[in-house]
């Protein structure tokens, strides 16, 4: 006799988890537990969030949050937490964002490769990002010093440590030489 899982609701998962220690996710109802971050992925979290939020902030473009749960489907539900998220101005409530879930994808995702992190579960969260209707992800590999930028149609870019992320559509003017990420 096989056991029926119970999955939870977005609602369940943030009464349940949003007060303990760790990162988790939802997928599909189900509850994925993370391990948390290395040294070298919180700095370059660091490193990119100063970076995009001065920007960000400079131009009033909208708010960049780090680890912040993105409601992303629904029956079952799915909310994820990329390590750094843009929303724009224009897609804020006007009451700010809420103290739960944003409803909705980030206009962009940034997620750093950990070294538990494996090329299919990579490309799952990539696709549910953009599935959902995020603009840009941006995949940071910290041990090969490149970032992959993969957009709604399908294309990636992809950046080595010589160059600079530059993307006008959603981010005009802003450029980031992979350098600063990397601390080099």
């Amino acid at each position: 006799m096989s056991q029926r899982r119970t999955l939870l609701t977005a609602g369940e998962f943030f009464q349940l988890y949003s007060h303990k220690d760790g990162h988790y996710e939802l997928v599909k109802g189900e509850v994925v537990e993370m391990a948390p971050p290395g040294g070298v992925h919180g700095g370059i979290a660091v490193n990119i969030s100063i970076a995009l939020g001065t920007f960000v902030r400079q131009h009033n473009l909208g708010r960049v949050v780090a680890e912040t749960g993105f409601w992303l489907e629904r029956q079952p539900d799915t909310v994820r937490g990329p390590d750094i998220a843009f929303i724009s101005r224009e897609r804020i409530p006007a009451q700010g964002l809420p103290r739960a879930f944003f409803e909705g994808p980030p206009d962009l995702a940034v997620e750093i490769v950990s070294p538990s992190d494996t090329a299919a579960d990579l490309e799952i969260r990539v696709h549910d990002y953009l599935r959902n209707g995020a603009l840009r992800v941006w995949v940071v590999y910290p041990d090969s010093r490149r970032v992959a930028v993969h957009r709604r149609d399908g294309t990636a870019r992809w950046y080595s440590e010589d160059a600079a992320i530059e993307d006008e559509g959603l981010l005009p003017g802003f450029s980031l030489p992979l350098r600063e990420i990397f601390g080099l």
